[in-house]
């Protein structure tokens, strides 16, 4: 029975119930939705924009789990409804759709489950599902039902198709090739692996796992006792494995793309999630790769290439932005910050071809760690417990692996569409916290893990029970779906799931854990030793009943058969004399341009581990081509990240733009300061190629075969990596080939974090060098500046010599450890110009002059365009003699470049010329592009707020007198310490995700710091009687549906238990409390700081309407406050990362204990429009704190995105302080 519920005149509720509302609860939905008024009304008419009726979406997932925290029982369904004021409105048709009528049957599906099918027909089934089958897979099946004497089940045949895929299964990779007549005599994944196997160096596990593990240091482990119960955390030394991974999901991006995008980074997530016996993300990576969005009228090279296509889904301007936009949103929601990242725009036409990312690429990658006894999987035996976590079956993502292994637009757009998935973040974090728990207990009960991607059930627990067979009991399976048939409960790629092997007697305490964090947990089948794969419903129906050999098949090796076919492209075209139109050009690339509009919107702080993230500067500006995440809260040891790409070189020659691949992801790596130099460095290689096109398999194949070569000679490894080879797009019988592309992803150990090279020039006495990796004549082929110009050119730089190559990296490295570098940038697209320019943008002040005249190469428009591998360094005056040394004691070229100047220019000078490019003005230039990104996801007002204010809102300082630096002259004892006594407890609610920095902050300064859970509260396990304080951490509770902190808030007022803990802590007198972010958003919704005001303090949408993530300044204007006072008068950095971060404040400000306001009242540096700028509130006896910014992010230098170079050396920022001073008044007035 649905009610219909309304806000204002554009928003409609629909509240489906399996019975009639009551008052309670229809007063309960009121408060729940904001003040929205019940409909007596059953049939609503007009024009409404809302969700498939046929999909639930995630929003109404946690919308209904909201209702129950509140007691209410019997929801089935919530969902939202614009209201439209025309009759043929705008709205995403992957995702909505427009109703003329609202009423009870809006939710009603009339589809039944379909019975099982025998198929008799393989071909004709192969044809209308969209399996994606070979002949030969199809003369398999059919010998197979021969061989069982039964026709095969459609869930049978479907299985087959996804375990087998091209997706899953990488035949390609694994085939023969035969190029121009001859066999080649290694596949491509032998010669990929050959790297490893020449170059073990720290390997730990490779090839056979969902990540790759590469031995790591020694850290400190900072987490509870006991994750099954409240409890106080502690910390305790591990030995850890570093985990790299990189997933493509290019298919699903083109089709859907903020699902599609937003799956593939959970996906990516789980698979270093299911490494070994279980292992944890720690930061990732994002690339993507587009046509043209054609942002602007005019621009030049979009003009000098092909028309726009008749888009088949979305337009590569909506993809960018909704891809973008997904990946954003679930990496925020779940909790992994996104460090370092990539963004290509590319279209070509040219020797008879079309080249363009028509068929887009999304990449999503990271780095994490394990402990070092999980990093190898156990190894199941018979009678063990089949268990899976996360959320119900839904009509989802069916035949996804088969659909992502052909062309798109292939098949119809109904069986394209049925194979795009819907991301619930929130929940993969509940099943994430489980996971964490069991890796961190003293034994791990985990013996196989295994994430849910494509084929789904299938491909997950045929892959658990591979090795002794398992029986799987669909009934245990959670459906979310009534009308789903066996074949798509079992084979639906819902996300969020993961699936284990565990021992029977370790059931119960895993079910505890699971149930504390709200992750559904199912026991769903077990191990049975007999090698059969079983699917069995009630009454013994069996869907699948196969032995696992006929389960994966053992189908014919994989030929490819291609001609080597090389494109020639006419060479550049241009004159000296357009310098200047050159470089602004080359400058609004998107390739180039600046990545504002990505980094904005994208949590980079999230853990409190991120020693470099994109953006730097006092103006923060994304310069930085390295990430690099502290593995514990020490800030020495940790994992740097990079990538690299060159597919416009690879279309010149496959063999350099592998080269230059590898290349330009180990110039971005180099500024860390890396355990063992370039030995510590592994790579993951995914590769997109249009293959089965002439020409093409051969390209591949000597496009892999250089890679290859080039990491063997460089000492290092390729230990993971995939393939996604159906790079083709098609408009009925056209087509449009990406190019091929090889991206590749670059991780290794850090000695120390705090050693890490920022591009960011310094105005001292210094000078730049230019030292040169490639070895080769400068060429303009495949660079920024051809694709500038509409053309490609006609040779590519590359790297002559790997020996040499490794030199240089070294002779970097060891500059790096001693401290030796002001700054460092490498040379990629754009070129020398760009890099020189980067180095100055993030600054106010000051410039660059230059002179080319140490080069051997006289074209001038080569030495500041051509992107051969290179590093541009800025070495300090009384450290010249010494890097000079080093270099040419390594036998490195180099060239001697120039100095910063006073002026606000880049100045060259140039066989007798001088050039000047005014810096500020080819900043904002560089930034165009990003803004007009940015009007279309912050809206015209605030990006073009953004645009004229980002040069005017530096970071600026102001210490508290009498700060040192030194953590002990706080009365800090160090990175662990023995229980003081002074208790603090940090709650949280699932989807809480800043739990860990806040209790180590707490625990830093010298709190003994429980772990409390919402189900603690409202289960009565958890009184906070002996605590003294509490902290609300920071996140995505209940993903902000129905608001941020509502949900939360809802477990408080409606819990009798929860709400009687809550008052009796705050009626004590020696309590503190302090909420941030999400916290801050739950106590205003509470009323906990300003209860005697009669206008109530709210907390609403950032005016931009989207995420904001920032490092900026914070104002702390005089106060009473425990926290702040002794902070009164400084100006200081932190991190913001919210969505709903704008205080309104209904009362006059005299009535407000104002503790903290953004340095700058107007947007971006007041991310959210707050009035006066007010970032946190205080109560009036300054006890009970509200803020939005993370100081618990900010604790140390380390952390912060800018700090004072003057206090480079400081231990801790004065943030601590904040903490220390709420221990020190706990000790003086607890009773």
């Amino acid at each position: 029975m649905i009610t219909f519920f309304k806000k204002g005149a554009s928003t409609i509720y629909a509240v489906d119930a399996d019975h009639i509302l009551s008052d309670s609860e229809i007063e309960k939905f009121t408060w729940l939705l904001d003040g929205a008024k019940p409909l007596k009304k059953k049939v609503l008419e007009g024009t409404f924009v809302g969700p498939r009726r046929e999909m639930i979406t995630p929003w109404s997932t946690n919308a209904v789990e909201i209702t129950q925290n509140m007691g209410i029982s019997g929801i089935l369904r919530i969902e939202e409804f614009a209201v439209a004021k025309e009759d043929d409105p705008a709205f995403d048709k992957m995702l909505q759709r427009v109703y003329h009528k609202l009423d009870g049957d809006t939710f009603k599906i009339t589809k039944t489950p379909e019975e099982i099918v025998h198929i008799d027909n393989i071909e004709e089934y192969n044809v209308k599902e969209g399996l994606a089958l070979n002949p030969e897979e199809i003369e398999y099946l059919k010998q197979l039902a021969k061989k069982l004497g039964r026709p095969l089940t459609d869930s049978e045949v479907f299985g087959f198709s996804q375990v087998n895929s091209e997706h899953c299964r990488h035949k390609i990779f694994n085939g023969k090739f035969i190029i121009d007549g001859e066999e080649k005599p290694l596949s491509l994944f032998k010669m990929i692996k050959k790297t490893s196997q020449e170059n073990p160096n720290g390997l730990v596990s490779a090839y056979k796992d969902n990540v790759a593990f590469v031995k790591g240091p020694r850290i400190e482990q900072f987490a509870p006792r006991n994750p099954e119960k409240p409890d106080f955390f502690e910390v305790k030394e591990i030995d850890t494995v570093i985990s790299l991974k990189a997933e493509t999901h290019n298919f699903p991006t083109t089709v859907e793309p903020f699902n599609g995008a937003a799956t593939g980074s959970g996906g990516e997530i789980r698979d270093r999630l299911g490494g070994g016996r279980a292992s944890l993300p720690l930061a990732g990576t994002a690339v993507y790769m587009t046509s043209y969005p054609r942002t602007a009228a005019e621009r030049k090279w979009e003009l000098c290439t092909m028309p726009p296509r008749p888009w088949l889904y979305q337009t590569p301007e909506e993809i960018l932005i909704k891809a973008s936009n997904g990946a954003s949103d679930f990496g925020n929601k779940f909790g992994q910050p996104l460090i370092c990242g990539s963004l290509l725009t590319f279209e070509h036409e040219e020797d008879g071809n079309q080249f363009a990312y028509d068929k887009v690429i999304m990449l999503a990658g990271g780095v994490g760690f394990a402990n070092k006894r999980d990093a190898i999987k156990g190894t199941p035996k018979p009678h063990q417990e089949v268990v899976l976590m996360g959320g119900d079956n839904y009509r989802i993502g069916m035949g996804g692996g088969a659909v992502s292994s052909v062309n798109t637009g292939q098949y119809d757009n109904s069986i394209e569409l049925n194979a795009v998935q819907r991301a619930n973040p929130e929940m993969q974090k509940r099943v994430s916290n489980v996971i964490r728990a069991l890796s961190e207990a003293d034994s791990n009960p985990i013996v196989s893990i295994h994430d849910h991607g494509a084929g789904g059930h299938l491909n997950a627990l045929s892959e658990l029970v591979e090795e002794t067979g398992g029986k799987i009991n669909i009934s245990a399976l959670p459906v979310g779906d009534p009308t789903l048939s066996l074949k798509e409960i079992i084979g639906n790629e819902s996300q969020e799931r993961m699936g284990m092997v565990v021992e029977k007697k370790d059931i119960d305490h895993i079910r505890q854990i699971a149930d504390r964090e709200r992750a559904p947990f199912y026991v769903v089948g077990e191990t049975t030793g007999d090698d059969r794969f079983v699917f069995e419903d009630k009454g013994g129906v069996r869907p699948i009943d196969l032995g696992m050999k006929d389960m994966f098949g053992s189908s014919p090796v994989t030929v490819m058969t291609d001609v080597t076919a090389p494109h020639h492209f006419a060479d550049v075209q241009y004159s000296t004399e357009n310098l200047n139109d050159y470089v602004e050009t080359v400058l609004q690339l998107e390739g180039v341009a600046c990545k504002d509009w990505l980094t904005n919107k994208v949590d980079r702080s999230i853990t409190g581990k991120i020693a470099r993230q994109q953006c730097q500067g006092e103006i923060q500006l994304p310069l930085s081509d390295c990430g690099v995440v502290a593995l514990d809260f020490t800030g020495t040891k940790g994992i740097a990240t990079s990538i690299g790409h060159a597919p416009q070189a690879a279309l010149i020659s496959p063999e350099a733009g592998s080269v230059l691949s590898i290349a330009e992801a180990l110039t971005n790596i180099v500024g860390a300061n890396l355990k063992d130099q370039l030995k510590s460095v592994s790579l993951s290689a995914n590769w997109m190629w249009p293959c089965r096109n002439t020409g093409e398999d051969a390209a591949l194949y000597s496009a892999v075969k250089a890679c290859s070569e080039f990491a063997c000679a460089l000492g290092i490894n390729i230990p993971t990596g995939k393939d996604s080879l159906s790079m083709t797009q098609k408009y009925g019988d056209k087509k449009v080939l990406a190019p091929g592309t090889v991206i590749i992803s670059a991780a290794g150990e850090v000695a120390d974090v705090k050693k890490t090279v920022s591009p960011v020039m310094q105005n001292r006495n210094s000078r730049f060098f230019y030292i040169d990796f490639s070895g080769d004549a400068m060429n303009l082929g495949g660079s920024a500046f051809a694709q500038s110009l509409g053309a490609l050119g006609a040779t590519s730089p590359t790297v002559k010599s790997a020996d040499y190559f490794a030199r240089a990296f070294n002779a970097v490295q060891a500059l790096v450890a001693k401290s030796m570098l002001l700054a460092a940038h490498d040379v990629s697209a754009g070129g020398l110009v760009t890099t020189l320019l980067e180095m100055a943008f993030a600054n106010t002040k000051g410039g660059i002059e230059i002179s080319t005249d140490n080069f051997s190469e006289r074209d001038l428009i080569k030495i500041l365009f051509a992107e051969n591998p290179a590093l541009v360094i800025q070495v300090a005056d009384k450290k010249i003699d010494r890097v000079v040394a080093a270099l040419n004691k390594a036998q490195v070229s180099f060239v001697e470049l120039g100095a910063p100047s006073a002026e606000r220019s880049l100045t060259i000078n140039h066989d007798g010329n001088e050039y000047m490019l005014f810096i500020d003005h080819l900043r904002d230039v560089w930034m165009e592009s990003s803004y007009l990104l940015d009007t279309k996801q912050s809206g015209e007002a605030c990006a073009k707020l953004r645009f004229l204010n980002y040069k005017k809102q530096p970071i600026r300082y102001i210490l508290p007198k009498g700060f040192t630096g030194k953590a002990a002259d706080l009365g800090i004892t160090g990175f662990s310490h023995k229980p003081s006594g002074i208790k603090a407890a940090i709650i949280r609610e699932k989807g809480v995700n800043g739990d860990r920095e806040m209790a180590y902050s707490l625990y830093y300064a010298g709190f003994d710091v429980k772990d409390v859970h919402m189900t603690d509260l409202m289960s009565g396990r958890e009184t906070l009687d002996d605590v003294n304080m509490i902290v609300f951490c920071g996140g995505f509770s209940n993903s902000d549906v129905l608001g941020s902190a509502k949900g939360w808030a809802g477990g408080f007022l409606w819990n009798e238990t929860a709400k009687a803990t809550l008052e009796r802590f705050y009626k004590r007198t020696d309590t503190l409390s302090l909420g941030i972010c999400n916290g801050c958003q739950v106590m205003i919704e509470l009323n906990l700081i300003n209860p005697e005001h009669a206008k109530r303090t709210k907390m609403l949408h950032n005016d931009s309407h989207k995420f904001e993530s920032q490092f900026l300044g914070l104002t702390i204007p005089k106060n009473n406050s425990v926290m702040f006072g002794s902070l009164s008068g400084s100006r200081l950095g932190i991190w913001v990362a919210h969505g709903e971060g704008k205080f309104y404040l209904p009362e006059s400000a005299d009535k407000y204990n104002i503790v903290a306001q953004y340095s700058y009242k107007t947007y971006p540096a007041n991310p959210n429009g707050s009035p006066r700028a007010v970032a946190g509130i205080a109560s009036a006896d300054g006890r009970h704190l509200a803020m939005m910014p993370h100081l618990e992010r900010a604790i140390f230098p380390w952390q912060c995105g800018f700090y004072p170079e003057s206090h480079r050396a400081d231990e801790v920022t004065p943030w601590i302080e904040a903490f220390v001073n709420a221990r020190k008044w706990i000790e003086k007035n607890k009773k």
